[in-house]
């Protein structure tokens, strides 16, 4: 089941000196979701997010909040961004030391749930606990910066990652983050995917509505096209 497209803005990539601003701005133009990648310095190599900028997002928007943490241990930072309004947590399944637990944890906030994976990171794992997920988040870059580009090989991944997905009879969405631009966007989509993070291709634009546009027409275009298309 293909969800309908979403574009989830990164906001890694905005403006932080006016991000209250920033985050208007975006959704106003038509950006679906807020997405907050989340880095520790120890998981990944930079730091970004506390939940106080979770908080302070909550509170100038109703768009859906996505939050990915980059972060080891993840069960304390979950709850953190839960009470600070996060709508949706992801998480990698190696920064949990029990990944039921922490996907029930978050559940258990009323939120919806997902796992992320790495560019080089096997999806077997899905084989086991895809009920249990609203979202798989697929990396196309290695998490820890923003402005990387696409990793081609993905491709394929999100390829076979929909079809496990197409086994389940429930709404799943299929996430894809980094390196997402209006030249390769509609590939992501014709591989399968529906939800696009989208940060510094969106935030390098001079009008956000144009951009936006721009990429829901490559979105549509890669969904018209044959979805079993090779990579």
């Amino acid at each position: 089941m293909v969800c309908a497209p979403v574009v989830a803005s990164s906001i890694l990539s905005a403006d932080w000196g006016k991000l209250g601003e920033e985050v208007i701005s975006i959704i106003n133009a038509g950006a679906d979701w807020i997405h907050l990648d989340v880095m520790d310095n120890h998981y990944v190599p930079n730091l970004t997010f506390g939940p106080m900028c979770c908080h302070t997002v909550r509170k100038i928007t109703n768009a859906t909040i996505d939050v990915h943490l980059m972060t080891k241990p993840v069960d304390d930072t979950i709850v953190m961004f839960a009470d600070a309004g996060a709508d949706i947590i992801t998480f990698h399944p190696e920064a949990s030391k029990d990944i039921d637990r922490s996907l029930r944890l978050i559940r258990s906030r009323g939120l919806k749930c997902g796992l992320a994976f790495n560019p080089a990171t096997t999806t077997d794992m899905l084989d086991l606990v895809l009920p249990e997920l609203d979202v798989v988040l697929l990396m196309s870059v290695n998490p820890g910066f923003g402005g990387q580009k696409f990793i081609p090989y993905v491709l394929n991944k999100i390829q076979r990652t929909r079809n496990r997905i197409n086994t389940i009879n429930r709404e799943i969405r299929l996430e894809v983050d980094g390196g997402i631009s209006v030249d390769n966007i509609a590939n992501v989509a014709r591989a399968g995917a529906d939800t696009f993070v989208v940060g510094s291709y969106l935030f390098g634009q001079d009008d956000y509505n144009i951009a936006i546009s721009k990429l829901r027409e490559e979105i549509h275009n890669g969904v018209q096209n044959n979805r079993n298309t090779s990579y």
